[in-house]
């Protein structure tokens, strides 16, 4: 899945430079290729740091046949807990010290439990482990265009992959359990921006609104690329903006934990937008992607700071410019973050409306939520 830090000043003078160009009606492709800006260097992150680093750690553990054995077989269905299946001094620690430091540089609370997991890279390589084969271990990349994977031996060894023709030769990824990571930094990120005010607030009930109108997607696609055979499924969501019922630009964050996959139609049902939470009826929407290396409190700070300077002059002024310039720069590179985005959604948005970035397309239609 094709996916995306600036200093605040660097964020704030992209989103003036934004504001004050002309802002696109809706369905104009404004929105920045998803390849960023040519001048930025990708380099490792944080997170994969840490997880290359586990990774070398792993292999050199898997030396010893009864882990080796433990962990070929905790991982022969599925994905396993990296804590859980480390238990001893010596790979234990290296985990759990791994685990520690992935959680700060996602910005997460150090008492947010276990987010690193191991898992067989492609389900063909089973019949390789079965015959006894030693696997490598490899952490997943955040770059989707990785130009090689490193792998490691349990002799210390490094051996360099193909990252698009699967290797014969087992291997085991470590990662970031995103699927547990994402609804926490979500969370994060949601009360980051209610403290200071940035939350569009929806209606206790349709009830206490006596309805109101929402988007309802019906289906949703991202394009088809070519992904490399060591990365793992997408974890979706999307960022919401409007003018909040005070008149301040604010935010939900949705998520759709169903849309893992490019190339593939999910028909989700799911409510998007709901219209009850901003003034104009009116609202746009950056779709994003948590490869395993967002900072959730980096982005929320980011967006807030960028928010703030948006001032309702009695008129719906597009948001996704502004958002789209509060991500962290470093995130612009072969792997962004940023998905795609939709400009202006109203109560009567229907049909196939595709992304400005290119990059997918949604089926949607206006939905009544009755009161009870």
């Amino acid at each position: 899945m094709t996916r995306v830090l600036i200093t605040t000043a660097t964020a704030v003078a992209a989103l003036l430079l934004s504001v004050t160009s002309a802002i696109a009606p809706a369905g104009a492709v404004t929105a920045p290729s998803r390849s960023g800006p040519a001048s930025v260097v990708k380099a490792p992150g944080k997170v994969f740091t840490v997880t290359d680093r586990l990774a070398g750690q792993v292999a050199d553990a898997l030396a010893d046949r009864a882990v080796r054995d433990r962990v070929v077989s905790a991982t022969a269905s599925g994905a396993a807990d990296m804590l859980a299946l480390a238990p001893d001094a010596g790979l234990g620690q290296a985990a759990r010290a791994a685990n520690l430091a992935v959680l700060a540089a996602k910005g997460l609370p150090a008492t947010g439990g276990s987010v690193l997991q191991v898992r067989l890279a492609h389900p063909d390589m089973r019949a390789a482990l079965a015959r006894g084969e030693v696997p490598l271990v490899a952490a997943a990349p955040t770059d989707d265009e990785p130009t090689a994977v490193n792998a490691y031996g349990p002799l210390g060894e490094r051996v360099v992959l193909d990252p698009v023709k699967l290797p014969q030769r087992p291997v085991l990824v470590v990662e970031v359990d995103v699927a547990k990571a994402l609804p926490m930094g979500l969370k994060l990120m949601e009360d980051t921006l209610a403290a200071r005010g940035m939350v569009a607030e929806k209606p206790a009930s349709a009830a206490a609104a006596g309805g109101y109108w929402a988007t309802k997607v019906n289906a949703v696609r991202l394009n088809d690329d070519e992904e490399p055979w060591i990365k793992g499924a997408a974890e979706i969501y999307s960022i919401v903006g409007g003018f909040g019922l005070d008149g301040k630009a604010a935010v939900n964050i949705v998520q759709m934990p169903y849309l893992d996959h490019d190339g593939t139609t999910y028909y989700p049902n799911q409510l998007l937008v709901h219209f009850s939470a901003y003034k104009y009826n009116l609202a746009d929407v950056v779709m994003m992607e948590d490869d395993g290396d967002t900072n959730y409190q980096q982005l929320a700070q980011a967006i807030a700071t960028a928010l703030l300077t948006i001032v309702d002059a009695g008129a719906y002024v597009p948001l996704v410019n502004a958002i789209i310039s509060a991500i962290p720069g470093s995130w612009w590179t072969d792997d962004p973050d940023y998905v795609d985005s939709w400009y202006t959604l109203s109560t009567g948005s229907g049909g196939r409306l595709n992304g400005a970035a290119a990059n997918g397309w949604m089926d949607v239609t206006p939905y009544w939520v009755s009161e009870l």
